[in-house]
């Protein structure tokens, strides 16, 4: 008699990012590429790092609370984006707000267009000094993706989906996030861009 063997439930790594996050552009442009080859499955997790800077009493980021610490991440920056590939522009607003780019990344997370819609509003703040605050803007990456923009932004703008965002930030508080990029292979949490790797390759098991 043949004896089927189950196969192992595939391996999960939980991304949480800012689109405003500069380490989180590094990770974004990455993430869909190294899991792929290494057959992980990604669960896309945007929220919004401002609150979480707030519950600390910081006004902004750190990057601008303390001028020689921004000075270094630019740099490292410049250096990263050359060491990936990356194109790389410093934006001239940092952090930038994006609250209608996250809610509508928060709504397409298990949808299969996220990859695409994240690397496209990373590349408008990161590569092209855009202002990702725009409605245009993330209309115009919308329909670039051939997506209903006009549908997508009344779902996420509807009153009932509004109280989501402030909810998935609240469960990044709750899981002790404080920075981006974080990621989460079950319990084992991972923050910067310079741990995807061990993430990822814990998460391959």
């Amino acid at each position: 008699m043949t004896r089927w063997k189950a196969s192992a439930p595939p391996r999960v790594i939980d991304f949480w990012f800012d689109l405003g996050s500069n380490y989180s552009y590094l990770s974004a442009l990455r993430m869909g590429h190294l899991a792929q080859q290494a057959g992980v499955a990604v669960r896309w997790q945007p929220f919004l790092l401002g609150p979480i800077f707030a519950s600390f009493g910081w006004s902004t980021s750190p990057f601008v609370l303390q001028p020689q610490k921004g000075a270094y991440v630019w740099e490292d920056m410049r250096r990263q984006c050359a060491k990936y590939g990356f194109p790389w522009q410093r934006p001239s607003v940092f952090p930038r707000n994006a609250v209608l780019a996250t809610r509508v990344a928060l709504h397409g997370a298990r949808e299969p267009w996220i990859d695409d819609f994240v690397k496209a509003m990373m590349r408008a703040n990161f590569a092209r000094d855009e202002d990702i605050a725009s409605e245009a803007k993330v209309v115009d990456a919308l329909h670039e993706l051939a997506l209903p923009a006009t549908a997508i932004l009344a779902a996420c703008q509807a009153e009932a989906n509004r109280p989501k965002l402030r909810a998935q930030t609240e469960r990044a508080m709750a899981l002790g996030i404080f920075g981006a990029p974080t990621f989460f292979v079950g319990r084992d949490m991972f923050w910067g861009n310079d741990r995807l790797d061990d993430a990822i390759e814990l998460a391959r098991g």
